[in-house]
């Protein structure tokens, strides 16, 4: 032997080799965090899209009147309560969960500052996720590989008028919430599983 040690070098490349072909030369691929946003955000936009359910405190109620989406079309005789019709103008922007174009104003007292009425959009847009951690190994009955990622889930007011959004942004909205996405290896694919 001339060279022993190119040869047990040889040696190896060829184990290693033939232990490649046998397995398949198959790996996890990676999930990145740009491809669980992209899966995230695939699911969102699948999905039917909704009004943004906004709270309306009483500074709503002034700057929905200031907008001229309603006005005061009764006063009842405990001068705390009225019911406000919403304007052809409030009814482009604005609707009432349950249908019908009279917000009944309800307060416990005149100091009453925590009573709200709940207004949804009339632009009806797909949630949006952002700012996803990097997907870490996790562990799901059933998975053979599963990871998970915690994200910002977005309520999404393109479209919205500006007062809407103004009102939107009052104290008592929550137009952001955290959510953990969890996903699974499925055919050599990464697929979003679940949503949290």
């Amino acid at each position: 032997m001339k060279n022993p040690g190119r040869m047990l070098a040889i040696g190896v490349a060829i184990v290693l080799g033939a232990g490649l072909l046998l397995t398949g030369c198959k790996s996890t691929p990676e999930l990145t965090q740009v491809n669980a946003l992209a899966l995230i955000q695939a699911k969102y936009d699948q999905t039917p899209a909704v009004g943004v359910h906004i709270v309306v405190d009483d500074l709503g109620m002034r700057q929905g009147i200031a907008a001229q989406y309603w006005t005061r079309t009764t006063v009842y005789p405990n001068k705390l309560w009225a019911d406000f019709t919403l304007t052809p103008e409030g009814e482009k922007a604005l609707k009432l969960p349950k249908g019908g174009d009279v917000i009944q104003w309800r307060p416990a007292s005149a100091t009453d500052k925590q009573y709200s009425v709940i207004l949804d959009t009339v632009a009806a847009n797909p949630l949006k996720a952002h700012d996803v951690t990097e997907p870490q190994d996790v562990v799901l009955p059933g998975a053979a590989s599963a990871k998970g990622a915690t994200f910002t889930e977005t309520q999404n007011l393109d479209g919205v008028p500006d007062a809407v959004r103004q009102i939107a942004h009052n104290p008592g909205n929550k137009l952001s919430t955290k959510r953990q996405a969890e996903f699974v290896l499925d055919g050599g694919a990464w697929k979003l599983q679940s949503i949290q």
